[in-house]
């Protein structure tokens, strides 16, 4: 990639694909209770079908389809895709080719979940790609489903494309769109990384 290139015209998954095995190494390395603790009581205990949106390397999949849910994992970096197929190959997982905003290919098909997930995804869609992505993410949710989603803050790491986004504008989006709050929760980054903080978002259809 050039190394001009202005921060705006970088891909949203700048820098995923040569980093692939270490962040797969990152990701692995905390489990999806830690990551989630704070929204834990609000993810569904029937069996379900789940969307988990920029999937990485299968972590957070993985472990619910390893308690009994219906899964679908979307990642559109290839080298991350291959890494949490082979990682996770215990689990009956399905691995799709898919992104926000538009998450076409979802769409087409006319898939419907119970639950979608974003874990540290909604930064790197800039503010005219979020207001895009809502409805489309909206599209696939079922009456009464939930949409869990993690806000980051902090520096930009270098070769990223990030944007700040604020937790009152992720709700007023979100509401738009027929998603009302249910839950809101701030934490310390579970990597530990000083400079790092999260939002943690539960919004209902």
């Amino acid at each position: 990639m050039n190394r001009h290139l202005r921060f705006e015209e970088l891909r949203s998954t700048a820098g995923y694909g040569e980093a692939a095995e270490t962040l797969a190494e990152q990701y692995e390395s905390v489990t999806f209770a830690e990551v989630h603790r704070e929204v834990l009581h609000l993810f569904p205990t029937r069996p379900s079908r789940v969307l988990d949106i920029g999937a990485g390397s299968g972590r957070d999949a993985a472990a619910l389809a390893a308690q009994g849910h219906q899964v679908v994992a979307a990642e559109p970096t290839a080298e991350l895709r291959a890494l949490g197929e082979r990682l996770h190959a215990d689990q009956d997982l399905e691995w799709v080719d898919d992104a926000l905003p538009d998450l076409a290919k979802l769409r087409e098909e006319g898939r419907r979940f119970d639950l979608i997930l974003l874990t540290a995804v909604w930064m790197h869609q800039d503010e005219q790609q979020r207001a895009a992505a809502m409805p489309a993410m909206v599209s696939l949710l079922d009456t009464g489903g939930r949409v869990i989603l993690s806000l980051r803050h902090g520096p930009v790491p270098i070769g990223r494309r990030m944007f700040p986004v604020s937790a009152a504008e992720t709700i007023a989006l979100a509401r738009t769109h027929g998603l009302d709050l249910i839950h809101l929760a701030e934490r310390v980054d579970p990597h530990g990384r000083q400079d790092i903080s999260w939002t943690y978002l539960a919004l209902q259809r």
